[in-house]
């Protein structure tokens, strides 16, 4: 394979664990990394690629972990909701993966959901929270049943969050 050992982790195939098609698959240590050059290139005014700078802007909304980005201790921290801790690794990376399903409407509805929150709530970076905690639900679901996420139940939670809210 080409490109190098970074370039192994991010290349598309097949996941022998669940048998299942993947475009990139990095772990938790990749995760804390990519976030952290993330926020050490944007504050040196490197160049960054495009999704670094959407990683970056969601990381301006989050002053709350600019400490942790650049905290080496820090990123090593396993957060433990039991302990009231939030991950802001895997909260700046749910940012990242509502920004790109609304890039594409997928699944189709939930720009158009978006946009709803997002007149009722005052921000897009509410309207993300919101979608936020449906996300996390069928994700939290998921994993208990041992099954794929369910599209239909997430959009479905985002609408009635829409016209609840």
């Amino acid at each position: 394979m080409s490109g190098g050992p970074d370039a192994r982790r991010y290349n598309s195939g097949l996941n022998p664990a669940s048998n299942q098609y993947v475009m990139f698959n990095p772990g938790r240590d990749e995760v804390r990394q990519f976030f952290t050059e993330t926020w050490r290139k944007e504050r040196a005014g490197e160049i960054l690629t495009p999704l670094e700078s959407m990683a970056a802007d969601w990381i301006g909304e989050h002053p709350e972990y600019h400490e942790t980005l650049v905290n080496l201790d820090a990123q090593q921290t396993d957060y433990s909701p039991d302990r009231g801790q939030t991950n802001p690794f895997l909260h700046l990376s749910m940012h990242l993966a509502i920004s790109e399903q609304l890039s594409i409407d997928q699944p189709p509805g939930i720009r158009r959901a978006h946009d709803r929150l997002v007149a009722w709530l005052g921000s897009p970076h509410d309207a993300q929270h919101a979608i936020m905690e449906c996300l996390g639900q069928v994700i939290w679901e998921a994993q208990r049943s041992n099954t794929p996420p369910d599209t239909d139940a997430y959009l479905a939670l985002i609408e009635r969050r829409a016209s609840r809210d």
